[in-house]
């Protein structure tokens, strides 16, 4: 087929909406084609990114089982992948004792089981042949214990380990393996899962073009990770010198139900926490003036996190896609 012989081919995750779907329209203005997965209709997808001039497929199915990616697998025919974006998430909000395990078990085979079981697949069959790009959507949540978010932050802290050690593995493969770690981002999440009582439902969120962008880019440099936005670099600087107990209490604030409608001001724990990262924050920004990085970072390297939560709205049975 003359498309498969001159377009490379992308795979996208999670892309029905928010990131998911940025990143897809990013790849198909770029000369890609595209094969788009979520849980949902991509029909709407489809259509306006089939504007774009490549080829369009859509499989609607659960990642979180290994039938579901078997099924998204054979969409793609043998056809080599030229860039993997695995960007397929969910999120629990709420106590973690008040939500139904099978829906935790959900959100854990869907972040963990179902993501590093479509990248087996796929980074197998790049590094055979020798090439090929692999985007990880992880998450800064990944570094903070995610009081009224827990089983999210601690799945996303896994992918984040999971593709850093995967990257150095694979370095002498000619597959290069990036990791795009977002802060808050403005999807449709906040709304359908009513969380617009927390502070984290209200605060200014990032854009996820913007944030698709950055992650793109350092994907295709080769770059090992990134955190969009100066701003979260600098409160990432904060998490790495606040004691874990702060940063959950931290946390607590922002992703509980009922937070947003708090007094504004700062929390005690906001006040500890910048006070022990005030040095952090001078030696980053140094570090920064040194090295000229603004996002992204090279080979050996890491870029700093963020104690900035996602989701937490207390209905158990609510998840976010990225």
């Amino acid at each position: 087929m003359d498309t498969a012989q001159t377009r490379p081919l992308a795979l996208v995750t999670g892309a029905s909406s928010g990131i998911g779907y940025e990143l897809a329209r990013i790849a198909a203005e770029n000369g890609h084609d595209l094969i788009l997965a979520a849980d949902r209709s991509l029909d709407s997808v489809s259509e306006c990114l089939k504007g774009l001039g490549g080829s369009v497929e859509t499989v609607e199915g659960d990642l979180a089982t290994t039938e579901g990616v078997d099924r998204l697998l054979e969409t793609v025919r043998g056809r080599p992948i030229d860039a993997l974006f695995a960007n397929a998430g969910q999120g629990l909000g709420g106590a973690f004792l008040d939500q139904d395990f099978a829906d935790v078990r959900h959100v854990v085979d869907t972040n963990i089981t179902g993501t590093i079981y479509l990248i087996h697949r796929i980074a197998e069959q790049m590094r055979d042949a020798h090439r090929g790009r692999i985007l990880v959507t992880g998450s800064i949540a990944g570094y903070i214990p995610g009081s009224f978010q827990l089983v999210y932050n601690a799945t996303k802290a896994f992918i984040d380990s999971f593709t850093w050690g995967l990257r150095e593995e694979m370095k002498d493969t000619g597959v290069t393996v990036t990791l795009l770690m977002p802060g808050a981002t403005d999807t449709e999440f906040f709304v359908r899962a009513h969380m617009e009582d927390t502070k984290v439902g209200r605060m200014k969120k990032d854009d996820p073009a913007a944030v698709a962008q950055v992650g793109y880019d350092a994907m295709m440099k080769g770059e090992t990770d990134v955190v969009y936005g100066f701003k979260n670099k600098i409160q990432s600087s904060i998490a790495n010198v606040t004691p874990a107990s702060m940063l959950a209490r931290q946390h607590r604030h922002m992703a509980e139900p009922g937070s947003g409608r708090q007094p504004e001001g700062m929390s005690a724990g906001s006040m500890g926490a910048f006070a022990l990262g005030g040095a952090a924050v001078a030696m980053m920004a140094l570090a920064m003036l040194a090295g000229g990085r603004s996002n992204g970072t090279a080979e050996g390297e890491r870029a700093p996190y963020v104690p900035r939560p996602r989701e937490g709205d207390g209905a158990p049975d609510r998840y976010v896609h990225h």
